[in-house]
């Protein structure tokens, strides 16, 4: 099972819905870690130090961000993108997945978009 790091502005009401479902997750919070208020480059540094893979809202900076780690070359055990509007039912099928199936460096250099897009 992959860990996973929260960024700051993530929703606690999915997090928590997925530790319901899922207790035994590996999960650290930029909060646990000392870093609120950190900037995006930041928090992907800690993730890619911790080996964890960082569940965010912000498509905006974040991914950004993270694909020019991986430009660089840079450590970045991936990004899960989650859409802050998207049913709820929908990203937690979609989290669970993820976090039940992938191997641990299945998410290596990229960024996931969830919900994935249903037909």
């Amino acid at each position: 099972m992959i860990a996973l790091a929260i960024d700051e502005n993530f929703d606690h009401h999915i997090l928590r819905a997925l530790l319901r479902r899922v207790p035994t997750l590996d999960v650290r919070t930029v909060f646990d870690a000392g870093l609120k208020g950190a900037d995006d480059p930041t928090v992907l540094a800690w993730a890619a130090r911790e080996g964890r893979v960082l569940l965010t809202h912000d498509v905006r900076t974040m991914t950004r961000f993270a694909y020019e780690r991986i430009a660089r070359g840079e450590p970045m055990p991936g990004v899960i993108e989650v859409r802050a509007r998207a049913p709820m039912g929908e990203i937690l099928d979609d989290l669970l997945l993820i976090v039940e199936c992938a191997l641990h460096d299945e998410l290596r250099d990229r960024v996931v978009y969830v919900p994935q897009r249903r037909s």
